[in-house]
């Protein structure tokens, strides 16, 4: 393999809702891996949606990153519902009403809903926890190059990468762009605005939602901001089905929280996996020897080495009452709504046991992750299984 020279490692952490959990086990790893005095290993640090929740509290304690990472499983694993989102039944109750009297009276004007679920609690958790204006004391101290969060224009129809940097240099390409500029706490609730789940935020003229919706190549930041090598961290298992299952559906066609947990999950992590996929050709062509301007970006990616949706489902039962009843209500309580249910559900319990996934899974691959984080000279390090048979 044709490393690279001085390697910049940049951390890229895509969504997932409460399966953000399984990044924060994996940064758990990376943090009892280093030793005690080890700075912080990731120069460059880029997250969308959950991911960006992840990402900035990582760049908010870049000048103690092993610190950083305490906080970071401190809160996710003593998570619970109503930090995240009203979960309360005279809420939830007015909420399904509203969209109920929407629907069968053709709309209520300017009291139509926008959204299903209101994450006032989650803005004032991120308020209490993260300061970005330590993330620009780590710039200045030389602890962090940069911090970029993807959020997704509405009426400019594109992915906008706001990020804070030792550079200013922006780019742009096709539906997506770099800017840089001072990150507030609303560029964050930007990119975790899920669309229909929960409000869009507005910044300046602009309506944003979550930074997936238009991100069509998430390593792209990163990249740009100058990492040559990337530890990616997904929240999918990469297993499909090669044949239909019909138990999936119990019988009936797909309900709407079946539907949705599926459009989340396209929106989360399709973009990433068809990413890797162009870079991983890319290298392939830089190694081979083709005359080409572009480097090789060296890759580590890890992703759940167990299926997600089995461990909601085994948790489901801890949804407050209230949203229990509303899923139900939309069909995401049967087996098809596990993948919604995988992305809500922010109880204590299953964000632990992702913890502990994303921690075993990273400390199974210590011999060959410590020395790529440490910028050794490492062997090619191949995807997730279906890349690699993509590329075969």
């Amino acid at each position: 393999m044709l490393s690279v020279k001085e390697p910049k490692v940049g951390l890229v952490l895509p969504g997932g809702g409460a399966r953000g959990a399984y990044q924060a086990g994996v940064l758990k790893a990376v943090s009892d891996m280093l030793p005690a005095d080890h700075g912080n290993p990731f120069p460059v640090v880029c997250g969308t949606s959950a991911g960006a929740i992840n990402a900035s509290v990582v760049a908010n304690h870049a000048i103690d990153f092993h610190r950083g990472v305490e906080e970071l499983i401190n809160v996710w694993g003593n998570f619970h519902c109503p930090q995240v989102y009203r979960s309360d039944a005279s809420y939830v109750a007015i909420t399904g009403l509203t969209w109920l009297a929407a629907l069968t009276l053709g709309g209520l004007g300017p009291r139509n809903p926008h959204f299903l679920l209101d994450n006032a609690p989650l803005k004032e958790l991120l308020g209490r926890n993260i300061n970005f204006d330590r993330v620009q004391q780590a710039i200045d101290q030389g602890a962090l190059d940069a911090l970029a969060i993807t959020a997704s224009g509405y009426s400019q129809a594109k992915a906008l990468s706001f990020f804070m940097g030792s550079t200013e240099k922006a780019w742009k390409r096709s539906r997506r762009a770099g800017i840089p500029m001072k990150l507030t706490l609303d560029h964050l609730m930007a990119s975790v605005a899920v669309p229909f789940v929960f409000p869009p935020v507005q910044i300046g003229e602009e309506y944003f939602g979550d930074g997936a919706l238009r991100e069509a190549a998430p390593l792209s930041p990163a990249i740009h901001l100058g990492a040559n090598r990337l530890l990616v961290i997904g929240t999918r298992d990469e297993q499909t089905m090669d044949q239909p299952n019909p138990a999936v559906f119990d019988g009936h066609p797909p309900s709407f929280g079946h539907i949705a947990g599926y459009i989340l999950d396209t929106i989360f992590l399709d973009g990433l996996y068809a990413d890797l996929e162009r870079l991983t050709r890319i290298n392939r062509l830089v190694e081979a020897g083709a005359e080409t301007s572009l480097n090789v970006v060296d890759l580590h990616i890890i992703v759940p080495s167990k299926d997600i949706r089995e461990i909601a489902s085994r948790h489901k039962h801890q949804f407050p009452r209230p949203v229990k009843t509303l899923l139900r209500g939309i069909g995401a309580y049967n087996s098809g709504g596990t993948p919604l249910i995988s992305y809500l559900l922010f109880e204590k319990t299953y964000c632990q046991e992702l913890i502990d996934l994303g921690y075993q899974d990273a400390m199974v691959r210590k011999d060959r992750l410590l020395p790529f984080l440490l910028g050794e000279d490492v062997p090619a390090l191949d995807g997730p299984r279906h890349i690699r048979e993509a590329l075969s």
